[in-house]
């Protein structure tokens, strides 16, 4: 991941390069809850602010302006697709 890339400190860009995701296209590819689902899995402890930092990066924004709506519903996505992951 670029420096520059909204919302992805060091450590996140680790754990994203770790489990397969090297760009913003690799994240647009594969979405940002089955990123923060393939983080998880490796067994890094990312918190939900993971995931809405990467919701927010693919839409080139801050993750503090994410809509509660939008958080709540990666939340719940991330819940649903966490059973079968």
């Amino acid at each position: 991941m670029p420096t520059s890339f909204k919302n992805i400190g060091p450590v996140s860009q680790e754990w994203l390069r770790a489990v397969g995701i090297h760009s913003y296209e690799d994240l647009a590819a594969v979405g940002s809850v089955a990123a923060y689902l393939r983080v998880k899995a490796h067994g890094f402890n990312a918190s939900l602010n993971l995931l809405y930092a990467l919701e927010a990066a693919l839409r080139q924004i801050h993750w503090t302006t994410l809509p509660a709506a939008d958080k709540q519903k990666l939340r719940q996505q991330a819940q649903t697709s966490s059973a079968s992951f």
